[in-house]
């Protein structure tokens, strides 16, 4: 409200939504209760009772539809929430885990468990992710919905109960590696998001195909081969298969199938970018 909207409107990005659809009481009902996008058949049965022709049935239920969608401007303020906070999380974590043993040697996350220190440092780090994901959870019900909200949704569970399961078993070290990792790449996706609301054409394909490189070489090469090599194999050789190993290793597993479909997506639409000349 005070930040990111005056940033929009000094873009240039404008307050106004799409064309408002006509009032009409029988439309309403029938956008409301029975389809959005009706039919040949329902089109000719709505134009006879109303005496209008189909091609304007199927504007204003356009109009409708669009009228229900965010403006760019609530788009802008959202994502540039969402890069505000990505952003100084990832700083935050990759200051913190520079010094820490972990980070450079995956085998220190299973030296001595479970008896290892919670520092105030690691302790905030897991809370402030914990806090974000959750507050992810409710507001996706009432922010702007998008196609992937389904698998997003499965995602925040995963998401949630892995930080939670961490953090009840003193996972914490090999916790902050996949929470680190997964920061690196959501930044840049924003920053792109910014740039196409704000149409800087060029800005967003940079931005969007940094982002790509970086979520392709984190989630389909470090996180797999680094992560799921630790928790797989390096925690079964130095602890044993301890009683939560299945289900912990069961949600990362889930987090990386997530991982190749969103890569898939991903790689879609930087070959349509590369076809039409832009993103």
């Amino acid at each position: 409200r005070f930040i990111a909207k005056p940033c929009a409107i000094n873009l240039g990005i404008q307050d106004s939504g799409p064309h408002r659809a006509q009032p009409n009481a029988i439309l309403e009902k029938v956008f409301t209760s029975i389809t959005k996008s009706p039919d040949g058949k329902r089109l000719e049965g709505l134009s006879k009772q109303l005496d209008w022709d189909v091609r304007k049935i199927q504007r204003w239920f356009r109009h409708r539809r669009n009228q229900d969608k965010p403006t760019t401007l609530t788009k802008f303020c959202e994502s540039m929430w969402r890069f505000t906070y990505y952003l100084s999380i990832f700083f935050y974590g990759i200051r913190f885990l520079w010094t820490a043993p972990w980070f450079w040697d995956t085998r220190q996350c299973w030296y001595n468990y479970p008896f290892q220190p919670l520092t105030s440092r690691l302790y905030y780090y897991y809370i402030l992710e914990l806090a974000f994901y959750w507050s992810l959870m409710f507001s996706q019900f009432t922010d702007i919905k998008r196609k992937d909200f389904l698998i997003m949704f499965v995602h925040h569970l995963a998401t949630i109960g892995l930080i939670t399961f961490s953090y009840m078993n003193n996972m914490v070290r090999v916790g902050t590696l996949v929470l680190c990792l997964h920061d690196a790449s959501d930044f840049l996706l924003e920053a792109a998001k910014l740039a196409n609301y704000a149409k800087y054409q060029r800005l967003c394909d940079a931005f969007f195909m940094l982002f790509g490189v970086v979520f392709i070489v984190t989630r389909l090469g470090i996180y797999p081969f680094w992560i799921l090599n630790t928790t797989l194999f390096e925690s079964w050789e130095l602890i044993g298969p301890y009683p939560s190993w299945w289900l912990f290793n069961g949600l990362l597993i889930t987090l990386q199938i997530l991982h190749i479909i969103w890569s898939s997506l991903i790689i879609r639409t930087a070959y349509k970018a590369l076809v039409r000349g832009k993103v």
